[in-house]
């Protein structure tokens, strides 16, 4: 009997740190069905960033590194990485090409075009199209996303709100071009055991039964706006009595000044603030927490807010990107607009001194995301776009 030939993807994603990117690479990979075989490419994390490679281990994917291949722009680097992904689809020869983010999805649809390869897929994990950069550089990004648009035979946007962005605010492609696949995670760890997470968690940092836990979880970089944070922690910590202390969750190019202002904040209120660095533990660590926040200017799908949700801890996030995809809003959180720091202060000292409405959020979560948000759909829904894709091509079915 003739061996069904598999159908071949080379996956690739700018690095490997913590965020949706690698999860979504990670499942993807390990999990597609039998009919496809992955290899699954990526460079490292920047300086000041946790790689996310335990992710990698733990469900038994071993990626291909490129030490070349970074998120900042530089002619060599970028050179190198172009010339070693090129490399590796000649000898890979892979029927689909799929990149998830900007700097993977230059380069890797650059080498398959020139490789050519039947199949390129472009997924958007965010965008750098607001808040990022200058007028010039936002403009030629999106000058440069659309001719590669216009290469790739199909676009992912992770929710309804990005690909409306993609398609009619910043006008990268056609709305029909774009399929929206939203994440997917392994979310049953954060359903489980939650008591006896939330006993070492709180035992670890030092909290008192009675303390309101409230974290915000993500790179220390100007795009996630943790000086915002810090104001609202300053105006809540002036007008509230409540026994609450604060967690600034990861690490990056913000750090020192960042840890300036809470140095700050910590003199005036007493030590209210600690900054923990990368956790890797998340979920035992989300038990213990009792509100997470987000602050950012822009964003795809907020992985942060997936896995609080999934925890049962309520959320407060800005109003950007993909988060009215993944809150509830009055239900599982509070969205708000960007900037508004009295309704965002105002929503937080809500959930600090209201344990009823907590409680209630914190019902509500799991039941929100655990169908709309795991990986199997993630999988199903992409291996269906991979075989309509294939089949528009007329290759392999």
């Amino acid at each position: 009997m003739e061996e069904i030939k598999k159908i071949k993807v080379l996956r690739i994603v700018n690095r490997f740190n913590i965020g949706g990117p690698t999860y979504n690479a990670t499942f993807l990979t390990r999990f597609i069905s039998d009919d496809f075989e992955t290899l699954l490419v990526g460079g490292l994390p920047e300086e000041g960033e946790k790689d996310s490679l335990h992710i990698t281990e733990k469900y038994g994917v071993q990626p291909m590194l490129i030490e070349e291949l970074r998120r900042e722009p530089g002619f060599s680097a970028d050179r190198k990485a172009y010339k070693r992904l090129k490399e590796i689809i000649r000898d890979f020869q892979p029927d689909i090409v799929h990149t998830h983010a900007s700097k993977a999805g230059a380069l890797g649809r650059r080498a398959a075009n020139a490789c050519g390869v039947p199949i390129v897929v472009h997924t958007f994990h965010g965008h750098v199209f607001h808040s990022y950069f200058g007028r010039t550089k936002t403009f030629i990004y999106k000058s440069v996303e659309r001719m590669l648009a216009r290469r790739s035979a199909g676009i992912v946007a992770i929710s309804e709100e990005q690909r409306r962005e993609l398609a009619e605010v910043h006008k990268i492609c056609k709305g029909h071009k774009i399929k929206v696949i939203p994440l997917g995670f392994d979310l049953a760890q954060f359903a489980s055991e939650k008591e006896a997470k939330r006993k070492i968690t709180r035992e670890r940092l030092g909290l008192n039964d009675d303390t309101v836990a409230v974290a915000i979880i993500g790179r220390l970089a100007p795009i996630k706006d943790h000086d915002f944070f810090l104001r609202v922690v300053e105006k809540v910590l002036s007008g509230s009595g409540a026994d609450v202390h604060f967690f600034i969750v990861g690490d990056g190019s913000e750090r020192e000044r960042i840890e300036e202002q809470v140095d700050r904040l910590n003199e005036k209120f007493g030590r209210r603030i600690t900054m923990t660095s990368w956790v890797t533990d998340i979920d035992t660590f989300n038990a213990g927490m009792d509100i997470i926040c987000l602050t950012s200017k822009n964003e795809g799908t907020p992985v942060s807010l997936i896995e609080a949700q999934a925890t049962g801890i309520p959320v407060i996030s800005t109003d950007v990107g993909g988060v009215k995809d993944v809150v509830s809003e009055g239900e599982t959180g509070f969205i708000v607009p960007v900037g508004d720091l009295e309704q965002y202060s105002e929503k937080l000292e809500l959930l600090i001194e209201n344990e009823k409405i907590r409680e209630k959020m914190s019902q509500n979560g799991w039941n929100f995301v655990r169908e709309k948000f795991h990986y199997t759909r993630l999988v199903k829904d992409m291996e269906a776009y991979y075989l309509e894709l294939l089949e528009q091509k007329g290759g392999k079915k």
